[in-house]
């Protein structure tokens, strides 16, 4: 049975605000998890709030990005070899927050563009790095879904054939792919069939609107997303990736410039109840949870 899930960025980048309301109210609201995104490699940090975790009931993913000075695609030796060292230390984190699943863009370094494709020397680069990365996340226990973006916040992986032909050059059981209904809804012919041709190698899925609001109040094919679910039998975790206008530098990352929900807890509570719906399961209860 699949558990469902929603990422942190709709409240913030770096954890270090006190969510303890907030993780509350989504156990409450019959959340299965939290996407957690790791910024800072301070594993005491990561390590409380595992604990923080432990103590609602709440499992977790993470996830993490990569900015320039920490590509796999840098023409630059040493900072290529930065990129691996910083992945290894998320991969401690992720540990440390008593998470198996690193997922996120990290293949290359996140809004950094070249003005052209990437080459085939990029894509050496960037499969030969994430090979050591798997390699170290496989003896940590993790696993790694790579995630792919849009052209306009990637070069390197931007599709799901792409993707795909990524993670098989990769080669490495603990390097597989997530799959994020947004980027799928720009850069796919069929969001569905790449779905479907994601399954091999499927550990993730981000259910995402085309404009980041409400799931299920935009274009986003989410029929054919949920048949294909179904059809491949995929039992792994679903989590909600919404954007507003706080926090400010997301939003300014995402170019959020309007309200498109009324709250993140209508967004949530709405999104959750839409994906239980589409999944064929009932309406989770409240339940009261002790601290």
């Amino acid at each position: 049975m699949n558990k469902i899930g929603v990422n942190l960025f709709l409240w913030t980048t770096s954890m270090d605000e006190d969510l303890s309301d907030t993780l509350l109210f989504l156990k409450n609201s019959g959340f299965d998890f939290v996407e957690v995104p790791i910024s800072n490699t301070d594993i005491a940090k990561w390590e409380r709030i595992g604990e923080q975790l432990d103590g609602l009931g709440l499992e977790r993913v993470a996830c993490s990005i990569c900015g320039p000075e920490y590509s796999l695609i840098s023409p630059d030796a040493s900072v290529r070899r930065a990129a691996v060292e910083r992945l290894k230390a998320v991969i401690d984190c992720t540990v440390a927050m008593g998470a198996t699943l690193l997922t996120g863009p990290y293949h290359s370094g996140f809004k950094t563009f070249a003005g052209r494709p990437a080459t085939k020397q990029e894509w050496a680069w960037s499969v030969e790095g994430m090979r050591e990365v798997a390699d170290y996340a496989a003896g940590q226990g993790v696993t790694l879904g790579i995630e792919y973006l849009n052209r306009f916040e990637t070069y390197l992986l931007t599709c799901t054939d792409d993707l795909i032909r990524y993670v098989e050059a990769v080669d490495h059981p603990n390097c597989r792919l997530m799959y994020d209904t947004f980027h799928a809804n720009i850069e796919e012919k069929d969001v569905a069939e790449a779905l479907r041709q994601s399954a091999p190698y499927l550990v993730h899925v981000q259910i995402s609107e085309n404009d980041r609001s409400t799931p299920g109040q935009g274009n986003v094919d989410f029929n054919g997303v949920f048949q294909v679910l179904r059809d491949i039998e995929y039992d792994g975790t679903i989590s909600i990736e919404a954007f507003g206008l706080t926090p400010a530098d997301l939003a300014a990352a995402a170019h959020i410039v309007r309200p498109m929900f009324e709250s993140p807890e209508q967004l949530v509570t709405d999104g959750l109840a839409f994906i239980q719906k589409k999944l064929g399961v009932g309406v989770a209860t409240s339940v009261q949870v002790n601290l």
